[in-house]
């Protein structure tokens, strides 16, 4: 959530994030809304003092008849009154819920687009495989090794639903052994993080009320985690902390859900889009400066290319147009890992920062040098996500036979160089 008083200011250079962002916002209903909720605001105040004054002089009032008429005064004060703070009520509730579609400026370096096909490549890495055979896709592999069960998956838990099972699971395990060891050495603090979560923390980092359709609800109001980012973003919620604890930099795990709504057609083959999944998170607070942000993004993005190196997976880093950010990023790289069947690269990191966007929704503060409360800055990025990243793994070290070579880093967690049924 931005401060009004900034969007007040800068009017046109958030129409302008709106614009870029493609989301249907009207700073100019936002700025009425502000308008009217200030006037009945002032309007309530000031008859709540007048009706305070009204009960003193009522108190000290010593001819009845005098007392009767104040009394009478004060009756139809305090019906006013109540309107008013009914309006006032109603105009705070537009006014929040304009002030939450309110989105976050983009930055300089932000590419105009419409979706990701105006994502730009800023970097590739590795060699792509090449094959004297026709590539399997990665369902086809993991059935062909027995190393998943995508009917029973199905059968068991639905649309998406999958078992993996034998060195499919072991491979899954490997990973996740794998990617600890190496966050271990790192300035990062380690924490297993709640998936279901109170509707309050999604608001704050964004997902409500921009994402709520592809988040899974409970009967008693919460929300299922589709990242380990929100429960790791509320570990601060309505605290305050001392500048030298910043950066804050955890190392989030969590079981992960999504509905995918509108991508009921896409990728239905496989493990690559599912409801339920594991991720493995990076999420930092730091200061309130734009270019500790920027320092950190970039830290950030290496981490996770490091490890898509140490698996010798080909990948490419693009960053994301206007019309391919959330609502409250600045910037945003996504990783994409290639993939042989497809021929084209997919998606398997992202990689943001918000400034004090969620922040300020969460109220994160931090007391700076001077002893002055600032909103913290956050940033989250994917280490990474269990078993999407299999689709890669597998694909890109298939042989003719389907066997599948177990990348080198990979092979003292799984205990073999060579996966074959």
């Amino acid at each position: 959530m931005l401060d009004i008083k900034f969007i007040r200011d800068h009017q046109d250079l958030v129409a302008a994030a709106a614009k870029k962002k493609h989301v249907d916002f009207d700073v100019r209903e936002l700025i009425e809304a502000d308008d009217r909720r200030k006037e009945l605001l002032q309007s309530v105040e000031g008859k709540r003092e007048r009706q305070n004054a009204a009960s003193l002089a009522i108190v000290a009032e010593k001819d009845p008849s005098k007392r009767t008429s104040l009394i009478t005064d004060m009756q139809r004060l305090k019906t006013e009154l109540a309107k008013d703070e009914d309006k006032l009520a109603a105009a705070m509730k537009t006014w929040q819920l304009l002030m939450l579609r309110a989105p976050n400026v983009p930055d300089m370096s932000v590419p105009d687009g419409v979706d990701d096909s105006g994502n730009m490549e800023v970097r590739v890495w590795g060699k792509k495989p090449e094959f004297n055979f026709t590539p399997k896709s990665h369902d086809e592999l993991l059935k062909l090794n027995d190393m998943a069960d995508l009917e029973r998956g199905v059968k068991v838990a639905g649309f998406r639903g999958y078992f993996l099972k034998n060195d499919g699971a072991l491979l899954n395990f490997a990973i996740w052994n794998f990617v600890i060891d190496r966050f271990r050495k790192k300035d990062f603090i380690p924490i297993i993080a709640p998936s279901v979560i109170k509707r309050e923390v999604f608001m704050g980092t964004g997902y409500i009320p921009q994402g709520e359709d592809d988040l899974y609800k409970t009967q008693d109001g919460a929300y299922l985690a589709g990242t380990s980012e929100v429960p790791a973003m509320g570990y601060y919620m309505d605290e305050v902390l001392e500048e030298k604890q910043l950066p804050v930099k955890f190392f989030a795990f969590s079981p992960c859900y999504r509905r995918e709504a509108g991508s009921h057609g896409k990728d239905t083959k496989g493990v690559f889009r599912i409801h339920e999944f594991f991720k493995f998170e990076q999420v930092v607070m730091c200061a309130a400066s734009h270019e500790e942000s920027v320092r950190l993004h970039e830290e950030l993005t290496a981490n996770s290319e490091a490890l898509l190196q140490e698996l010798e997976l080909p990948y490419h880093v693009v960053v994301n147009c206007g019309g391919d950010l959330g609502l409250g990023q600045v910037k945003k790289y996504d990783i994409e890992a290639w993939v042989p069947s497809e021929n084209r690269y997919r998606e398997t990191h992202s990689s943001s920062y918000f400034h004090d966007f969620q922040t300020r929704r969460l109220n994160i503060r931090y007391k700076d040098k001077e002893g002055k409360m600032r909103f913290a800055h956050s940033l989250n990025n994917t280490a990474l996500a269990t078993p999407r990243i299999l689709v890669s793994i597998l694909e890109n070290n298939q042989n003719a036979d389907g066997s599948i070579r177990v990348p080198k880093v990979l092979q003292p967690y799984l205990g073999k160089d060579l996966i074959r049924k």
